[in-house]
């Protein structure tokens, strides 16, 4: 069964007016709970991207051998919020300049990463991250893999939504909480209004 999360009641009547953007900023219990929050995202749903295992598990992809990378699939409305927006929230709200790695968690499956499934996004993708490289805000450049989504698996079920439904699990109180309190504090504007 594959779970989104509904996070915002906004007009859907032409489904061919929004947009997904797939966005692996580490543990994707991190990504998921920022972009939840954020205004004009009506789903995201965690998973795994760009790997030559089908339909991996979650185990197999802690063994870093699939290629996989932890991610989310964004599920926007365009007229709400911008892809360079969405953008400019990623790259805010993980270190883009660790290879393979945010915090404690390490593997290639950790790799900060923006896949998209058309070559507009891809364009204003590596536009972001041109962008990004020129003012390097953390010091450093950006070794963000930027690459058409080749294809994506939906993450375990218990996966979805983790922060919500654990939000005193360890994790989440001193990782997951902090990012969330970064972005309604840098982003208020994009913000829905709810922690």
């Amino acid at each position: 069964m594959q779970h989104l999360t509904i996070n915002m009641p906004l007009s859907t009547d032409n489904p061919a007016a929004l947009a997904t953007v797939y966005l692996g900023g580490g543990c994707f219990w991190c990504t998921e709970a920022v972009f939840t929050r954020v205004r004009g995202v009506l789903q995201v749903q965690s998973g795994y991207a760009n790997g030559h295992t089908e339909n991996p598990s979650y185990d197999d992809i802690c063994t870093g051998t699939t290629g996989h990378a932890e991610v989310i699939a964004v599920r926007y409305h365009p007229q709400h919020v911008s892809l360079e927006a969405l953008l400019e929230i990623f790259f805010a709200t993980h270190d883009p300049t660790t290879l393979n790695r945010q915090g404690n968690d390490v593997g290639t499956q950790y790799r900060s990463a923006i896949y998209t499934d058309n070559a507009q996004d891809l364009a204003s993708a590596q536009a972001a991250l041109a962008a990004y490289n020129q003012a390097q805000p953390l010091g450093a450049a950006a070794v963000t893999e930027v690459a058409p989504l080749q294809r994506f698996w939906p993450a375990e079920d218990w996966h979805q939504d983790y922060f919500a439904h654990n939000p005193q699990q360890g994790y989440c109180t001193w990782v997951v909480a902090p990012k969330v309190a970064h972005f309604l504090a840098q982003f208020p504007g994009h913000s829905k209004g709810t922690a």
